[in-house]
């Protein structure tokens, strides 16, 4: 039967008042967190993580809760979330350690999920001309963070923090009371009883997620919503620590923020219902865009050579101007919550609860993960503002997926129209066919299976962008890992940066490298193999002239390092790009030797940075330009910026070579969603683990391996001798492909697991007699065998791939010709040869930065290294049960008995 305009004011004002209250409880932490940091001594990333855990349960339970009210109705799901919500706050007054304030801050966190019932609930009762304004109502249950920072302050000052908790347990369990003896069950719900229908499964409510739009719509929310709960929790304690407020003054401040960015939630919604949520959306994202700039902007003090003197000036943003452009944010942030949500019960009616919740979840995963990022950052930059600058990124990357995903659907609804058009169209009257020839870079007929065009030009062609691939891959490697090697220098010249600090700036561009890789998996296929080498090669000269230039000065801020240290992670995101340029020039029959001509020789990149810096440093090789050598304490000199200026010329000269010589293929164009379906392959993600522990390992050993081996054995020049283990990586690579192709992936990489779990524990043994004559030597030797080991591993791998999708387009793709079938799984394969590199760089930034953090709290390297162990053991037990066993996907093709493929028939992919 249909809603009632009664019911569904009864509905949504009840909706409303409970999570209002439920957000009230969500946020506690933001004023009671600042009084139990005072009591408990708690640093910065302490004090991040317990304000945001309620946030991660508030966050991951959205999905579940929401699929639940689906199923079971909101007015169940929402007294019960409430009633487990109060408990978990009353249970919070009686804690008195960081550990079990942890512990109850997650049952705390439920209160969160109340969102995602709501939404669900809610929308059920409107018609969708009328959902983004009732949404919008709902969504200012947000002032409920408001509420706390008015009132909490009071109440902490004059009775204890824990009467904070036991007060707003209690009001919370009143209101789920009175909630479910008031409200009335959804109109759909009621009906589907009345007609004795099951409620649709879980996995069902699940489908809608396998689109990539609802994941972007994940991205605004992330950033709408979870940068507002962030900014609700931080906000209070850097008005204290920045302007000196006390806390009454901080919160109601602090409210300010929250006030417009709950109650103007409804005013979206209102916006949405009539220009559109795309619209509000564009304006959301630029006045953010425009706000954080001003925010991100430190206190900086400036001097200028003026002609009668320096002119000296400072900029800084004062407390009123500070409170002013907050509000402002908050505001546009409230109207983009409001346009986030209207545009799901639009396009996903039927799955508003999975949808809804699974969007609630990642924005509320933003407002966990920030809070935490806000400290790391404070902590490591020691910069307050960088909070800012985070959200300022977050917001760029918003603005960008939304604009270009637009545009792509525009331009494939305008079709054959917009091909039509010239480049130009004002100057239409000049674009004649016989005045303009095709560039000669792109190749229209590409045929390389048919031999006699292979043989006639092809083979010819596909050299030619192999050997100007690989020396630009192994640039991209050098860049990537230059910092390898400068952080070891760095305290000699000057810098006085901890040893956590130095692994930081060895772990970040792996971070950003393995980051890069999963967008440039898919770019060649967009935009030309040509057009991406040239760019991409050309960007390295930003991070190799900065770093020159940075490590000259001594006082150069923590910060710049930062940033360089993140910007030599383009060229890490080569590789991917690399590979899968390569990939589409050579038949299946050469593709595997390409591959691993352009992977083994541009892995290279790695020992040759480590083996070239070291001897460039050491003499003025750019004379005058390159600036003045560094004075040691031992009278001798350095030129460390040598490290940078010496890519340079070389990285003018590949990009130079790629424009002029390379070419683009015609057929290899795909979109991003053509090659979004390996998303929803298992063995996808079982190779990102088990690549992960190969190239993983080889990239993070590379990057850790130098300043470890300068921290544990300090007596030693051991910069001579780790270009070697990278050395011995690439080329075991290159050199033992055939092993995996005579006796199968799936065996050679559970064999190499095994190989590096006793290489691990030979790096332990010998650690733990490091004072002892010949030690070193034994580390250093157990470290060649990791590095060989994950060089076989890379090509196992790899050639696993293609076995394993063969076998899978069989099953997926039943009645489906041969010939098809095999085209399928090949771009599968290439697709996820790409992303599996572009996770399993992750390790360039997890291996040295669990270095780090083990010297850090242990004093040594061994609990990482216990680590590592304990994950190839892991991957042991993964290849075994999914690929080698009797039965496993890999068995019968790697030991001769069918399934379509033996190891000699895919050697092509390895």
């Amino acid at each position: 039967m249909p809603a009632t305009e009664s019911g569904q004011k009864r509905a949504l004002g009840l909706s409303t008042v409970a999570f209002t209250v439920c957000f009230a409880v969500w946020t506690i932490f933001a004023i009671i967190g600042v009084r139990i940091k005072q009591d408990l001594g708690l640093s910065e990333t302490q004090f991040g993580l317990l304000v945001g855990l309620p946030i991660l349960t508030g966050s991951l339970s959205r999905i579940f809760l929401g699929i639940w009210t689906d199923q079971y109705g909101g007015r169940v799901v929402f007294t019960l979330t409430m009633l487990a919500a109060a408990v978990a706050t009353y249970l919070l007054s009686f804690t008195s350690t960081y550990p079990l304030m942890l512990v109850a801050a997650l049952g705390v966190g439920l209160a969160g999920g109340s969102f995602a019932v709501g939404i669900a609930y809610v929308s059920k009762w409107y018609p969708p001309e009328k959902q983004g304004t009732a949404l919008g109502i709902f969504g200012v249950g947000n002032i409920g963070a408001a509420v706390t920072k008015f009132f909490a302050p009071f109440v902490l000052v004059a009775f204890g923090w824990q009467m904070v908790a036991v007060v707003w347990a209690s009001v919370l369990a009143v209101v789920a009371i009175v909630f479910f003896f008031t409200s009335q069950d959804d109109p759909e719900l009621v009906a589907r009883r009345a007609r004795g229908e099951k409620a649709r499964s879980a996995l069902m409510q699940l489908e809608p997620l396998r689109h990539q739009q609802v994941w972007r719509f994940a991205l605004y929310y992330f950033f709408v919503f979870g940068g507002f709960v962030a900014l609700a929790l931080w906000l209070p304690h850097y008005l204290i620590d920045v302007y000196g407020l006390g806390i009454e003054s901080a919160g109601m401040l602090a409210a300010l923020y929250s006030i417009p960015a709950s109650l103007f939630r409804a005013y979206g919604g209102h916006l949405s219902d009539r220009y559109g949520a795309r619209t509000i959306m564009y304006w959301t994202f630029f006045v953010s865009l425009i706000c954080l700039f001003m925010l991100s902007y430190p206190q900086t003090d400036y001097v200028i050579h003026g002609i009668d003197g320096p002119i000296a000036f400072s900029t800084q943003m004062d407390l009123i101007p500070f409170v002013i452009t907050v509000f402002i944010l908050g505001f546009f942030m409230s109207l983009g919550k409001a346009a986030v949500y209207k545009h799901i019960p639009a396009y996903y009616p039927g799955n508003v609860g999975s949808v809804g919740g699974l969007v609630g979840m990642i924005g509320g995963l933003g407002g966990f993960v920030m809070p935490i990022a806000f400290g790391v950052m404070a902590d490591l930059t020691n910069i307050w503002t960088s909070c800012f600058m985070l959200l300022f990124l977050v917001v760029a990357v918003s603005l960008a997926w939304m604009h270009f995903a637009i545009r792509s659907m525009e331009q494939r609804v305008a079709g054959e129209a917009l091909a039509k058009l010239p480049p130009l169209a004002e100057l239409e009257h000049v674009h004649k066919p016989e005045e303009h020839h095709a560039s000669s870079a792109l190749i229209d007929d590409w045929r390389p299976e048919d031999d006699a065009f292979w043989q006639e030009k092809g083979r010819r062609t596909a050299r030619r962008n192999l050997w100007i691939s690989i020396p630009a891959l192994l640039l991209a490697f050098a860049v990537w890992m230059v910092w390898s090697v400068v952080v070891a220098k760095l305290p000699a010249i000057g810098f006085t940066y901890s040893t956590d600090q130095l692994f930081w700036l060895a772990a970040l561009p792996g971070l950003s490298g393995a980051t890069l890789r999963i967008f440039y998996s898919f770019m060649v296929p967009i935009f030309g193999g040509r057009l991406w080498t040239t760019v991409t090669t050309a960007s390295l000269l930003v991070p190799a002239f900065g770093i020159g230039y940075a490590v000259q000065n001594p006082e150069t801020p923590y910060l710049i390092f930062l940033v360089l240290a993140l910007l030599c992670g383009l060229g890490g995101g080569n590789f991917a790009s690399s590979m899968a340029n390569i990939s589409f020039f050579f038949p299946k029959r050469e593709k595997g030797n390409a591959l691993a001509l352009n992977a083994g020789l541009g892995n290279t990149g790695v020992s040759v940075v480590q083996f070239v810096v070291p001897l460039v440093i050491t003499g003025g090789v750019f004379g005058v330009v390159g600036g003045e050598g560094q004075t040691l304490s031992d009278g001798s000199m350095l030129w460390v910026q040598n490290a940078g200026f010496v890519w340079v010329p070389f990285l003018i000269l590949s990009t130079i070579a790629a424009w002029l010589g390379m070419n683009d293929i015609a057929s290899a164009k795909a979109s991003f969603a053509e090659q979004a379906v390996i998303f929803q392959r298992k063995h996808n993600w079982i190779m990102c683990w088990l690549y992960t522990g190969t190239f993983g390992s080889f990239i993070g050993y590379s990057a850790g391996f130098p300043l470890l081996a300068k921290t544990q054995f300090p007596d030693v020049d051991s910069l001579k001798f780790v270009f070697l283990g990278p050395l011995v990586g690439a080329l075991s690579r290159a050199a033992t492909g055939w092993i995996s192709d005579r006796w199968g992936g799936g065996r050679v990489t559970l064999w190499v697991f095994i190989l590096m779990i006793a290489a691990v524990a030979g790096v332990l043994y010998f650690l733990g007699i490091k004072d002892q004559p010949g030690a070193f030597w034994g580390f250093f030797a157990m470290f060649m065998i990791l590095f060989f080991a994950t060089g076989v591993g890379n090509a196992s791998t790899f050639q696993m791939i293609p076995a394993i999708m063969r076998k899978e387009t069989v099953r997926l793709m039943p009645g489906a010709p041969a010939q098809d079938q095999v085209r399928q799984g090949d771009k599968e394969s290439a697709a996820i040869i790409g992303f599996t590199s572009a996770v399993a760089a992750y390790g360039a930034f997890f291996i040295p930065k669990a270095y780090g953090s083990s010297i850090a709290s242990t004093g040594g390297p061994e609990m990482a290294l216990w680590g590592f162990m304990i994950f190839y053991v892991t991957c042991v037990l993964a290849t075994w049960w999914f690929y080698t066993r009797r039965g496993g996907l890999l068995h019968d093709v790697e030991h001769g008995g069918g399934g379509g493929a033996t190891p000699t028939s895919i050697k092509a992919a390895a």
